[in-house]
């Protein structure tokens, strides 16, 4: 009877810890997913910003159409990635981020543009959109980092093997250039 008895709270305790193993593991994955759904609405509203940008700085320069060409190819190439692919489109939105550093770079030949209100408000959000990609970025980051910690610490990679867990990519910076800090001036 004792042996019994030892066997079933050994199941039992070895069952609650699989349990939560498993709750935690969701749990991590959801953070990420949650992360990842920061990031999509912040590079939407980054997105949704570049067209209003694109057509104040035409006004004042439409001669340098190639500029405005490759900013609106880098958002619209990112526009159409599986959003699900985190690094894929992390490559694509750095490239969106370089574009617009070429654009920005462009409005210091032009004295008038700068001292444009519409253009200074639009600068204005996008520096704001940029400043919560940041943090949307370190957000999701953080989240898959715990998910992938989860993922591959014992006991839980056990659990995470058994149910399919996988790990998420890093949104990172790729290019060593990309990691300065752009100079904008107004």
């Amino acid at each position: 009877m004792n042996t019994l008895l030892i066997i079933i709270t050994v199941v039992a305790i070895a069952g609650v810890l699989l349990i939560s193993l498993y709750n935690a593991l969701v749990r991590a994955r959801q953070r990420v997913r949650e992360g990842w759904s920061g990031i999509d609405v912040q590079l939407k509203r980054r997105a949704d910003l570049i067209p209003n940008l694109i057509e104040t700085v035409k006004g004042y320069a439409a001669h340098e159409r190639a500029t405005f060409d490759e900013i609106v190819a880098a958002r619209n190439s990112a526009a159409t990635l599986n959003p699900s692919d985190v690094q894929k489109r992390a490559r694509a939105e750095n490239l969106v981020g370089q574009a617009i550093g070429k654009l920005f770079a462009l409005a210091e030949a032009y004295p008038d543009l700068k001292a444009s209100n519409n253009f200074r408000d639009l600068a204005a959000n996008l520096d704001t959109v940029e400043s919560e990609i940041q943090m949307a970025r370190r957000y999701y980051n953080g989240a898959a980092r715990d998910l992938n910690i989860k993922v591959e610490s014992f006991p839980s990679n056990l659990v995470a093997k058994s149910f399919g867990f996988e790990q998420s990519a890093f949104f990172e910076i790729e290019e060593p250039a990309d990691r300065r800090l752009p100079t904008v001036g107004f």
